[in-house]
């Protein structure tokens, strides 16, 4: 009999509680669990899978230590667990006004089913996603454009309905699941009233406001603490280099150093905020804009915005992934973290199609150049792709989207796969890995786990089924990857 944590028996209780209230509102339940399907067979390796034609959906499978065809590999693959690089933060979705909207829309034994399936560090129930994002006043994924201080005056900041209504009750709901889970804010606009246009979009943050709006952070990280809520990180400002969003402000390099350095980063050790900066939050290609490359590296050169400075953020809609690795080397002191990407019907599919592009866009893209872990936009959105802010994205796709007329389907993008699959090989607090060995239409990834696991995730990109040898330092083993598939496979 499979045994279970406290947690879990929590869990199970709480889904009866939900259930017995739904069944009295006599609404339809096709029968809901909260456990995965897992492989009950004794196990040495626990494998996951998610295939590009969808007969593998986070499938799990589980293996024995087996090299008796070694003979018959394609192929060595060897993991050094004594040689480790960056560590592992972990994975996750953006908690935007749309989406805390959606969840707040869904009956609550459903919402309760799908967080704890997602965010639950309990592997009997959930994958353990760990990283959210959230949007510091509004952005594109809003109800309404607002900031927490719309009339002039810091005096007269306060958290709006959209914060109080839904995204904090939302991030109450899944720090219950899962109290370690981190979170990093980003705002996608100064209020009107400290910008040099007084628009929502464009402009640029005016100097006389620079104290006036490091005490909003300081402010807004204070709000969401009294509500339970501790902000792991924030970065100044979403995409400094795109005026062109719904809700927008634009903060060249030279004006986000002196912003940390004279104003955000002071306000935050004057008033004890333990809360992290990471600088840019934008592209790889740096939109191209001549004089702002390298923007993360051309900010830690001043070494009074740096003392305040733990790393730099990065999006992937240009660029290549590469550029993290250049500004690791140059600054190897300074983090990386993935805080943004999205797909929508600008790709033929969003579905587990996407499965391989994806897993290597936001795991091997992303870890093995120096990346702490990887958020992808929106967690949920309806399927009208919203709601939305016009102006803003109108085609976009989240993880997962859910049907508008009852707020009960859900359907799961690559996305949601991706990330969760990366949960299965990872855990927050472990290490990338050295990995090294050549095997035709494959890629890996390695991880050591400080709970002693080591995983990896793995893709091949062929039609055919790939024998792969894998040798961790203790044994040989093998281990076999479905064509056309992204796997993970994790061992004590």
């Amino acid at each position: 009999m499979k045994r279970m944590t406290l947690h879990s028996i929590l869990t199970h209780l709480c889904l009866i509680m939900c259930t017995a209230g739904a069944v009295c509102q006599n609404h339809y339940l096709p029968n809901p669990t909260l456990l995965i399907e897992h492989d009950t067979t004794p196990a040495d390796i626990k494998a996951c899978y998610v295939s590009y034609d969808g007969s593998k959906l986070l499938s799990t499978e589980n293996l024995k230590f087996d090299d008796s065809s070694r003979d018959k590999s394609e192929g060595m693959i060897n993991i050094n667990t004594n040689q480790l690089y960056q560590e592992i933060d972990g994975f996750g979705f953006a908690i935007t006004g749309s989406a805390s909207y959606n969840l707040s829309k869904m009956e609550a034994y459903r919402r309760h089913d799908f967080l704890v399936r997602t965010f639950s560090p309990d592997e009997n129930v959930g994958y353990g996603c760990s990283y959210l994002r959230v949007p510091i006043g509004c952005s594109d994924f809003s109800l309404s454009d607002y900031t927490c201080c719309d009339t002039p005056g810091i005096e007269n900041f306060a958290l709006t309905n959209e914060e109080t209504r839904y995204i904090i009750p939302v991030l109450q709901e899944i720090l219950q699941i899962n109290p370690d889970i981190k979170i990093i804010g980003a705002p996608w606009t100064a209020p009107r009233w400290m910008k040099t246009n007084g628009e929502w979009t464009a402009g640029h943050l005016r100097e006389e406001c620079y104290q006036d709006y490091a005490l909003y952070f300081v402010k807004w990280i204070k709000a969401f603490a009294e509500n339970g809520i501790h902000i792991t990180a924030v970065t100044p400002q979403n995409e400094p280099l795109h005026g062109g969003n719904s809700a927008s402000m634009f903060m060249l390099w030279e004006e986000q150093r002196d912003f940390i350095k004279t104003a955000l980063g002071p306000s935050f050790r004057d008033n004890n905020i333990d809360t992290k900066i990471y600088v840019f939050d934008h592209n790889y290609s740096y939109d191209n804009w001549e004089g702002q490359i390298g923007y993360p590296s051309l900010i830690y050169s001043d070494s009074q915005a740096k003392q305040y400075i733990s790393g730099a953020a990065y999006h992937n809609y240009s660029g290549d992934a590469s550029e993290m690795t250049a500004i690791h080397d140059a600054n190897p002191d300074m983090a990386l973290l993935f805080t943004e990407w999205t797909a929508g019907e600008w790709y033929l599919r969003v579905d587990h199609a996407r499965i391989l592009e994806d897993v290597k866009n936001l795991i091997f893209d992303v870890v093995n150049n120096w990346g702490r872990g990887a958020i992808v936009w929106n967690m949920i959105l309806d399927n009208n792709h919203g709601p939305y802010r016009p102006g803003g994205c109108f085609n976009g796709n989240g993880a997962v989207d859910i049907d508008i007329e009852t707020y009960g389907k859900i359907t799961y993008n690559s996305f949601y796969y991706t990330i969760c699959l990366a949960m299965t090989a990872s855990r927050p607090g472990g290490h990338r890995a050295s990995v090294d060995g050549n095997v035709a239409d494959t890629e890996f990834v390695a991880f050591s786990n400080p709970d002693g696991t080591t995983g990896i995730i793995a893709t091949n990109n062929s039609v055919n089924a790939k024998k792969v040898t894998i040798y961790d330092g203790k044994r040989y083993f093998c281990i076999d990857i479905p064509p056309l598939t992204a796997a993970s496979y994790r061992w004590q």
